[in-house]
């Protein structure tokens, strides 16, 4: 059977009461488009009757319904990791299973990939939650957008369609679900949003709470670093480290030449050579980490175009090998056709 053109990804914690009516929903929008897809559902350790429900659709509809199935909670970047390797479409979308997306927004996603684009997400402009949830959102995806250079309102809507190489290449663990046009960015995917209608919630409850937004905070400075030092972790830990040799230099000093009693003249002296001390174990791990990156470097770079004679090879330098080709001699002269492969370091 031929893969389908769209797969839908819906990750689910007790949800029920919803699951049928969501099926429903993106089976009709999909086929105004007169589109083939697949609906996978992923039960994250649901203790009500979720599975009964994914079972029950999965055997009505088989040509479209898939299920996946938990031993218990592994969290919303597991269950979306796990439709991903599922998913068999050449255009991924997810949404989350509480009805509070709306499957008619389909097209639009469609119509906005179309213009070039890797990720597009849905900005819930108008949001139908309490206060205390919106205010704290807004301010993390601001400072989401400023630390990691893509400019979005809304990281964390569920709502998102993607070109099936992104989630092939892109890692999900933690909670690094928010984090997927940033992460994206920083291996070249075009990422652009479009305003979605966002729905009350009519059914069960919200499964987050307020350490959703510390863990986000972690997750957003994993990011940053990764996008400004993930291959020159010694430019971060060395900045670091020379700051405080430089300001325990300066502080010694004081010490021994600044006009102050002696108490303080010792204080000084002991904070310099602390603060000297502690560069060092700094400096060190900095030249551990590039020694890691060293012996393991990416495993693959963000190419999206080859010449046809071209075979990029990850290797430790970056030069250009002539004379690969049949009659070809070291000293680059041919009698035939030749190729050329350049090692990427």
């Amino acid at each position: 059977m031929a893969p389908p053109s769209l797969s839908f990804v819906v990750p689910l914690k007790d949800e029920q009461a919803t699951i049928a009516e969501l099926y429903r929903r993106i089976r009709d929008s999909v086929q105004e488009l007169g589109r083939s897809f697949e609906i996978i559902f992923v039960d994250d350790g649901s203790e009500d009757g979720s599975w009964h429900e994914i079972r029950a659709l999965a055997s009505s509809d088989p040509d479209h319904v898939r299920g996946l199935r938990f031993r218990r909670n592994f969290g919303k970047a597991g269950a979306l990791a796990a439709g991903f390797r599922a998913a068999r479409g050449e255009i991924v979308f997810t949404l989350d299973g509480d009805l509070q997306d709306d499957p008619r927004e389909i097209s639009r996603f469609l119509e906005k990939l179309a213009e070039g684009y890797d990720i597009v997400g849905g900005w819930k402009k108008v949001r139908h939650d309490p206060w205390h949830k919106v205010l704290p959102s807004r301010v993390f995806n601001a400072m989401l957008s400023y630390a990691s250079k893509t400019r979005l309102h809304d990281h964390n809507c569920g709502f998102k369609c993607y070109r099936a190489k992104v989630v092939r290449e892109l890692p999900l663990y933690g909670e690094m679900h928010r984090m997927i046009p940033a992460l994206g960015t920083i291996r070249g995917f075009r990422s652009a949003e479009i305003e979605v209608q966002h729905h009350p919630r009519r059914f069960g409850r919200s499964k987050y709470g307020v350490r959703r937004f510390l863990r986000g905070f972690m997750d957003m400075l994993t990011v940053w670093f990764i996008q400004n030092f993930r291959e020159r972790p010694l430019h971060f830990l060395g900045g670091i480290a020379l700051a405080a040799a430089s300001v325990g230099v300066v502080a010694v000093a004081a010490g021994h030449f600044a006009v102050v009693g002696p108490r303080s003249a010792l204080s000084l002296v002991i904070i310099g050579a602390s603060l000297i001390a502690g560069a060092v174990p700094l400096l060190g791990l900095g030249f551990l980490g590039e020694l890691m990156v060293h012996m393991f470097p990416p495993s693959s770079l963000p190419i999206v175009e080859s010449l046809p004679d071209t075979e990029v090879v990850v290797g430790a330098s970056l030069s250009l090998l002539e004379g690969s080709g049949p009659g070809s001699n070291r000293s680059g002269g041919t009698n035939g056709s030749s190729t050329a492969s350049a090692r990427v370091a």
